[in-house]
């Protein structure tokens, strides 16, 4: 493995010595004003947050991002963003994240693709895991300490195209719980991948695996995969929490019943151990029927029947929580709710004891025009005492979301800049699982500009 990916490494970079350059530059703007309140803490302190419900927030966040890339020929590009992000923190009102707080190397990679007739792609640098490989479900983010300010890791991946529908991705990352490339006062670093409530800022995380990618037919595509996380001990309220490892195997596959039909369904498991030599293990499951209307109208709509389980563990209020918890890997961000991003009791975005049955339906309408609503139950796996309340039951969880252009770019025109944005309302009523039947609720517009 070593030797491939620095024989490839050596390769491009040769290749893209010989090649004609081309360079380009941009930049983006996102505005959006996040107003929410009641979403579910934990009692009596834990591993989050003191309260047992999270007070009124209301706050503007401001994130641009510069951008630039090299090219060499059709196969090679160098691209590099640097970020900052500050608030106008409304409630409660303070200036913690004032401008221009920290500016951060967001990205740099270096990037071939069709290298050796094709047979080799390659990404190598500091990069945004979203979405990779189509594993929604382990990749989101590298860094939720940070929320969305940021989403990479430092990270080596080369694709083996072996046939025409075949390909193997060997991956290995790292992420350092500081970000060092940056400048700004050391007053402003956050966590990056910190789970909260007190944790210490030592929190490193380093993991590696491959995908297998194939066709049982033409109308079954598939995935096999295996992979190892490993996380460095840390300090949380004075406590030292053991260093952990866990190895993840698991496949998806994605058959299209009809033309405007398709299933999808994973599983997953886990098994690994911590640093007092206690073995851990996990599961989780996603099954998923799918429509999106296959039209030339306008309009178009689609939805969606899913359910989603991930494994708990009834100990988990205990010091170090318990051993049978899924561990969401880097599935860690706002994934099916922004809610559930500070309210997942075990950590930042951290999504475990969890199974949620969901129900969608949305519109696609005119140009970047998109309508989307879900609502559905949850439930804890386990019922860890973690919600103060004595069910299992979490509550309804109901979101809308209208995604819409402003300003839209002409591509064949050769122009760039566009503007687009978004609304989100959530609502959250709790069930037996809390000590508290009060609404939590969330609200966000944004608007983006790119240049």
């Amino acid at each position: 493995m070593k030797k491939l990916v620095l024989s490839s490494i050596f390769s491009a970079v040769g290749l893209a010595a010989m090649a004609e350059f081309s360079f380009d530059f941009g930049a983006d703007v996102r505005i959006r004003q996040e107003i929410y309140d009641n979403v579910p803490g934990l009692p009596n302190g834990g591993v989050l947050m003191d309260s047992v419900r999270g007070k009124c927030n209301n706050r503007i966040r401001f994130r641009p991002r510069v951008w630039s890339e090299v090219k060499a020929g059709e196969k090679f590009r160098l691209f590099t963003r640097i970020i900052d992000e500050f608030r106008w923190n409304v409630r409660p009102k303070n200036h913690a994240t004032e401008w221009p707080d920290e500016l951060l190397l967001d990205n740099l990679f270096i990037e071939g693709k069709g290298l050796f007739d094709g047979f080799v792609d390659l990404k190598a640098g500091r990069q945004d895991i979203t979405g990779y490989c189509g594993l929604d479900h382990i990749f989101q983010d590298g860094t939720p300490g940070d929320g969305s300010r940021t989403a990479y890791a430092d990270m080596v991946s080369v694709r083996l195209n072996l046939e025409e529908d075949r390909a193997l991705d060997i991956f290995a990352m790292y992420t350092a719980d500081k970000n060092i490339l940056r400048l700004g006062d050391d007053d402003s670093r956050r966590t990056m991948t910190g789970i909260g409530g007190g944790s210490s800022d030592d929190r490193d995380e380093w993991g590696w695996g491959a995908i297998w990618s194939a066709y049982l037919n033409p109308s079954i595509p598939y995935n096999v995969f295996a992979m190892q996380k490993n996380t460095s001990s840390f300090y949380r309220r004075g406590e030292k929490n053991p260093r952990t490892q866990v190895n993840l195997a698991g496949f998806k596959v994605v058959p299209r019943i009809a033309d405007e039909w398709s299933l999808q369904f994973e599983a997953m498991g886990q098994v690994g151990e911590n640093g007092d030599s206690d073995t851990t293990y996990g599961w989780s499951t996603y099954a998923a029927l799918n429509w999106e209307e296959s039209t030339e109208r306008s309009v178009r709509g689609f939805g969606s029947l899913a359910f989603h389980f991930m494994s708990g563990d009834k100990n988990a209020a205990e010091e170090y929580g318990g051993n049978g918890a899924w561990d969401p890997m880097w599935y860690r961000g706002a994934c099916d709710s922004e809610i559930f991003l500070y309210g997942t009791h075990y950590g930042t975005a951290w999504w475990s004891n969890m199974y949620f049955a969901k129900l969608t339906a949305g519109l696609d309408f005119g140009h970047r025009h998109k309508l989307m609503a879900f609502t559905g139950p949850l439930f804890a796996a386990a019922s860890d005492g973690m919600g103060g309340g004595d069910g299992s039951y979490k509550g309804l969880l109901s979101r809308v979301k209208y995604e819409f252009p402003l300003i839209e770019a002409d591509k064949d025109m050769g122009e760039r800049f566009e503007v687009f944005g978004h609304l989100i309302c959530e609502f959250f009523n709790p069930g037996s699982y809390y000590e508290s039947s009060k609404p939590a609720w969330f609200v966000r517009w944004q608007i983006e500009m790119k240049f």
